[in-house]
């Protein structure tokens, strides 16, 4: 007698597994779904300040233009000495230049913040594009007093190209999924990104020592910034929102290598932000904040059985369990990408590639976790050596 179709989706460790994974995914999905942006007219002065380093030049301008179609009061410009490309640009428009000569971007952040002076300041990258309306957007949030951060929904500026579209999933899948869910319960958004985000300044100033003095191990922290900033305005009693009304763009990795090496900055930033988080107090009064930093701990573990299973069923030569199994793949990604496929059909058949390299993620995940206390930031030619940030390459040998 042939074994029944729905044995190879529930009867198996694997379909177990998979009913416990997406009853936890609904969890998530239904307040994700149930959330709402902040209306009303609400509108704060608000700084826009910028670290600067390397940057692409026609990007670079295209950025500094849309902020200033945003009408802000000011814009800071906190440029590296060595980058003489980027202040020229910088000094062709009505902006605020600053140099520094200190390595790394939370140098650049403080002196920035420091030199603004309206109660709002908008801490953003130099590749990030904004809409027209972003300004507007995110100070409505802040109408309500108990707000200490908001944050944007980001896609990829160039959405051509693998890697871009994949990012691009991801991107909308963050944030149409896990802030969306954090913003209805809770008003806790574990970490409003550094492409843009907007603090009250005052509270900046606040956190400042411990944001500068991050350790981790005893090693200073290098990266990381934007996790940081928004785990001690958690801490001291504030909120956190995510205003996906408020869209900007940016720039994304478009090699293998580069693309590697930005997930395992970040996985290893996430993973020292968590578990230090999930041993203090303060995170578990946000008990849905709580619940989904220990489901993304454990979910780049569980997402490698599935492939594990595939591997076991091609050997073994079970071809309807592979068959069915790839089916699942393609439909359940299918479902919890819907906002962003709705918005970009073809993005159906790049499910099996969206597939491939969340394991991909999930191996760097693991590797970011037994290699913790690294701290280099891979993308930028600075890194901690000796218990100090310097600058490495050539610029840092001349």
């Amino acid at each position: 007698m042939s074994t029944p179709w729905w044995y190879y989706v529930l009867g198996t460790p694997l379909g177990v597994l998979g009913l416990v994974r997406w009853s936890l995914w609904l969890v998530r999905r239904v307040p994700a779904v149930l959330y709402a942006p902040a209306g009303g007219t609400y509108r704060l002065p608000m700084t826009v300040v910028v670290p600067v380093y390397q940057e692409k030049p026609g990007i670079f301008a295209r950025a500094i233009e849309s902020w200033l179609a945003n009408h802000v009061e000011e814009i800071i410009l906190v440029i590296d000495i060595t980058d003489t490309v980027c202040q020229e640009i910088a000094r062709r428009y009505p902006v605020t230049v600053i140099t520094t000569k200190v390595p790394g971007k939370r140098d650049a952040l403080r002196v920035g913040w420091n030199a603004a002076h309206t109660e709002l300041v908008a801490l953003v990258d130099s590749d990030t594009i904004w809409a027209a309306d972003v300004a507007d957007e995110v100070c409505k949030p802040f109408a309500d007093p108990r707000i200490g951060g908001v944050g944007t929904r980001q896609n990829a500026h160039e959405r051509h190209g693998f890697l871009a579209r994949i990012t691009d999933m991801f991107l909308d899948h963050r944030y149409f999924d896990e802030n969306a869910c954090q913003t209805r319960f809770g008003r806790a958004v574990s970490c409003l990104s550094g492409r843009t985000a907007i603090y009250r300044r005052e509270l900046l100033l606040e956190i400042e020592h411990d944001f500068m003095n991050e350790t981790f191990w005893g090693v200073p922290c290098l990266s990381g910034d934007d996790k940081r900033l928004t785990t001690l305005i958690l801490e001291r009693g504030h909120l956190t929102y995510l205003q996906r009304t408020a869209r900007v763009w940016s720039t994304f990795p478009t090699s293998a290598r580069a693309f590697v090496a930005q997930r395992l900055r970040w996985a290893r930033n996430t993973w020292r932000s968590d578990l230090r988080a999930l041993s203090h107090r303060w995170v578990w009064s946000h008990p849905f904040l709580a619940y989904t930093m220990l489901d993304k701990a454990v979910s780049c573990f569980t997402l490698l059985v599935g492939p594990a299973f595939m591997g076991y069923a091609l050997i073994h030569h079970h071809w309807l369990f592979a068959a069915v199994l790839a089916a699942w793949w393609q439909i359940s990604r299918s479902a919890k990408l819907l906002p962003h496929l709705t918005q970009r059909p073809s993005s159906f058949f790049f499910i099996p590639g969206y597939v491939l390299l969340s394991w991909v993620m999930a191996l760097i995940k693991i590797w970011a976790l037994l290699t913790i206390r690294t701290q280099r930031w891979l993308t930028r030619e600075v890194a901690v050596r000796g218990g100090q940030v310097i600058r490495t390459g050539q610029d840092g040998a001349s």
